[in-house]
């Protein structure tokens, strides 16, 4: 286990952590496998033409939600038995014994997220869209964290949840279009499948991954390094970031 070097003052550059779910913490995209089990098979119409840019994430997740017919005990008994990235709580120990602060942000929906990580035993902060029971067998999504400005019309903009600090460090971890805008606001990303993509296209300094097992060990260098004692937040360029690519 790791052990932590120093007791967390207020000279520690303060590191914030965000984490998306579907295809990140859970590889399997839930949400995906609940609309194919549970959903119209025009669900999958609805979400090519969100990729193609024919809707909007919230309009695709809302029409996909309206195809659901299941009960609430038919949703969460599926849902249990899709696992996590099996080094995902490495993942969450590492943060934790640097006293970094993890906030999970999603597109996808509270139900899902909920019950994946719970049938895992782990409980975290997060935002996302809301899966509402709306009786017997019927779902309806609803948005709280939807932004008029978001520029890419995420259903939840997760640029809203980013702490904006004068010091201190924030890293988003993700998969998808969906990080693309708050990934470009943060000092580090840590990467795969079209994030990874973007990040090389727009020159963002980043982890490449494709699961947790193989990022922990460059993240944890990186981290460290970050969490050394410095009274004020380390500059670095692309290229100079402690395991990280351009």
């Amino acid at each position: 286990m790791l052990q932590q070097p120093w007791k967390t003052s207020d000279f520690a550059p303060e590191v914030n952590i965000y984490v998306d779910f579907d295809g990140t913490i859970a590889p399997a995209e839930p949400t995906d496998q609940l609309f194919d089990r549970f959903a119209d098979p025009a669900w999958r119409a609805n979400d090519t033409a969100w990729l193609e840019g024919r809707l909007t994430s919230w309009e695709a997740t809302a029409r996909n939600v309206s195809l659901l017919r299941a009960s609430p005990e038919e949703i969460t008994a599926f849902l249990r038995g899709i696992p996590i990235d099996p080094a995902f709580p490495a993942f969450l120990a590492l943060c934790r014994n640097m006293d970094a602060h993890v906030t999970v942000i999603s597109d996808g929906l509270d139900l899902v997220l909920r019950t994946v990580l719970g049938a895992a035993g782990i409980t975290l902060p997060f935002a996302s869209n809301l899966l509402v029971w709306k009786g017997r067998n019927r779902w309806e999504a609803r948005f709280p964290h939807r932004r008029k400005n978001c520029r890419f019309n995420m259903g939840n903009c997760k640029c809203s949840h980013q702490v904006r600090r004068t010091s201190g460090f924030s890293v988003m971890v993700g998969d998808g279009r969906s990080d693309f805008c708050i990934a470009e606001q943060c000092d580090l990303v840590v990467a795969k499948g079209s994030l990874l993509r973007r990040c090389k296209e727009q020159g963002l300094a980043h982890i490449a991954m494709s699961d947790f097992a193989d990022a922990n060990l460059e993240f944890s260098r990186w981290l460290f390094k970050t969490r050394d004692g410095a009274r004020q937040p380390i500059a670095y360029s692309p290229s100079e970031m402690p395991g990280a690519t351009t």
